[in-house]
């Protein structure tokens, strides 16, 4: 009887760095994309992509013509991303960048690439910090990633007053954003906040070219005007007659909550106390503490 073979392995180094020496090599490649903004060529090898990545399988699936194949147009992903897609799909293993990670994570999450998108979590929740948080918060909304959402918001609540001066928190989508209004952990006062999220809709308005309460609607509800002092909400009574941002019934609400002397007369605008909510004469008649 004979006996069952024996599956031996080699090195593993000098395989992966042959394998390497064909991302984006010309030699005996059957398929050429043009990928990103500025249509980088990128070429590869067919049977490679297929049976490493199901995306590519049905992408690829048909046999090239005879001539010269069309080239596979990826515009929406950058070049430097997709090579890092390349390279994991060639080697299973890829350098990643801070600047270009979340590109990479989210052409793995379009691709089906789960080890990928895995390792790029990794590497996001280890190199967070405020320049990144809100891109990666807004890619965690956009694609459903649980645990990366959650760390970015912890991230957020800690830093708050920081995450609000960046770039990446006015382009913040109106979910992304409502996620962080809903929070009771932001360290910043309500003062601080009504003054980010006018500055967020201002920008999505030029963005969108549409009127500024629009753009805000879905988030300016989050806003608890009844923390604001009788003067802070006079002041924003008055701003929002120039600029309409607020409606008008929620001002009302918190302007209630002041006259009743009672939180819950403000079932509008919610007077419970952020984490870094500075404290105000009024406070001590909210029936709800911050937690």
């Amino acid at each position: 009887m004979e006996t069952p073979g024996l599956i031996v392995h080699g090195e593993a180094a000098p395989f992966s760095t042959a394998l390497r020496s064909l991302v984006n090599n010309p030699l005996y490649s059957d398929v050429r994309f043009v990928v990103g903004q500025e249509r980088q060529e990128v070429f590869a090898h067919r049977c490679l992509l297929a049976c490493r990545c199901n995306f590519f399988q049905r992408l690829l699936g048909s046999e090239p013509g005879p001539g010269v194949p069309t080239p596979v147009v990826l515009s929406t992903v950058p070049a430097e991303a997709f090579l890092a897609v390349l390279e994991f799909l060639y080697t299973n293993s890829a350098k990643l960048h801070r600047h270009s990670v979340l590109e990479v994570l989210t052409a793995a999450v379009e691709y089906g690439l789960e080890e990928l998108r895995e390792l790029c979590l990794q590497f996001v929740m280890k190199m967070l910090d405020v320049e990144l948080v809100c891109e990666a918060l807004q890619i965690a909304v956009s694609f459903g990633l649980g645990p990366l959402q959650e760390r970015c918001v912890a991230f957020i609540e800690a830093h708050s007053q920081e995450t609000l001066r960046t770039r990446g928190f006015l382009e913040l989508s109106a979910p992304a954003l409502l996620l962080l209004l809903r929070s009771d952990k932001l360290c910043v006062d309500e003062a601080e906040l009504v003054l980010a999220a006018r500055s967020w809709a201002r920008v999505g308005a030029a963005v969108l070219e549409r009127p500024a309460a629009e753009v805000a609607a879905p988030v300016v509800r989050e806003l608890r005007l009844a923390l604001l002092a009788p003067a802070e909400l006079s002041a924003l009574e008055e701003q929002n007659r120039r600029e309409p941002l607020i409606p008008v019934e929620q001002i009302v609400e918190a302007w209630k909550c002041h006259a009743l002397r009672r939180g819950d007369a403000a079932r509008g605008a919610p007077c419970r106390r952020r984490k870094g909510t500075l404290p105000r004469e009024h406070h001590r008649f909210l029936d709800l503490p911050f937690k």
